[in-house]
Order: structure tokens, then sequence, then C-alpha cells
């Protein structure tokens, strides 16, 4: 595009499970040095970018295959709206419930140059690692924006 800037926007599937202690959700820990040492703020929803000829859901749904590896489940998906995110992304999130073992995940990976401008490329996975936490726990360590995903997720009967 020539002079405006395309806005980014994400899609992602919240995977959640019930228990005797409340619903669980399952994040991934942002992969790659920057968050390397980071545990607040460093785990999201599983989902990544798509261009506007693709539908959101659909997005979803193959950001949760690239991202971990496995197939989604397909159970009813409770649309939990849109976030607006630090640097400007706009996340639009479903959850579905299901259940998953954290390692059976083998996540995507990613390239890019590091150390900085050092002209050597190394790969990364999207995310290093994925469990599940409580909602509690989830509103500590996920970016700060999406924690509105958890709220919304406590709010919905299921």
């Amino acid at each position: 595009m020539t002079g405006a800037r395309r806005a980014r926007r994400s899609a992602g599937l919240l995977l959640f499970r019930r228990t005797g202690d409340g619903p669980e959700v399952l994040l991934g820990h942002m992969g790659g040095p920057f968050f390397a040492r980071r545990d607040a703020g460093a785990w999201t929803v599983p989902k990544g970018e798509y261009e506007e000829d693709e539908p959101a859901w659909e997005a979803a749904r193959r950001e949760f295959r690239e991202e971990l590896g496995l197939e989604p489940p397909d159970g009813e998906a409770v649309p939990l709206g849109e976030v607006r995110q630090a640097g400007g992304k706009t996340v639009t999130v479903w959850a579905v419930e299901g259940d998953l073992d954290p390692a059976a995940v083998v996540p995507g990976t990613f390239v890019m140059e590091w150390p900085p401008r050092s002209g050597r490329t190394r790969e990364f996975p999207e995310l290093d690692r994925v469990a599940w936490f409580g909602l509690d726990r989830a509103r500590e360590a996920i970016v700060k924006a999406q924690s509105a995903f958890l709220d919304r997720l406590a709010e919905h009967p299921h």
C-alpha cells in the first residue's frame, strides 16, 4: 500500500477446560530472545496475523495449527471479541472448550537476525512452551491487553 500502513490484525483461539478449581486456559510463552527471561506479559493466546481477504475465524484455526502443530478442537466457538494491543495490533479471539497435552505441541518457527546487526539469522519457535493456567494466574502472565479475553471468558456461562 502506498502512503497508508495496513492495520495489523491477528486472530486466535483460547482453549479452555473445566476443572474442579474452575476453568483453565491454554497459553503460549512467546518464543525468541526478547521474551526468553520474561514471564509476566510474555504469555499469549495462540494467534497470528491475517490478511483482509481471510475470514478471522479461519485465520484463528489456521494459526492454532501453525503455532501448536495440532488440529484445533471442533467445540462450540465462543466469541470473545477483540482488543487493541499496545503496539496497535487488533486481536480477535474465540474460546473453544477442549483439552490437549502441552508436551504434544510442535511449535511453528520464525527466522530473525540475531544478535541484532550481526548479519546472522537464527530460527526460533513461535511459542517456546505452552501451559494450562487458572484464570488468576493467567491474568498475571498474559499480554496485558489480552486479559480482557480472560474476563470475557469468566463471564460466559460454561
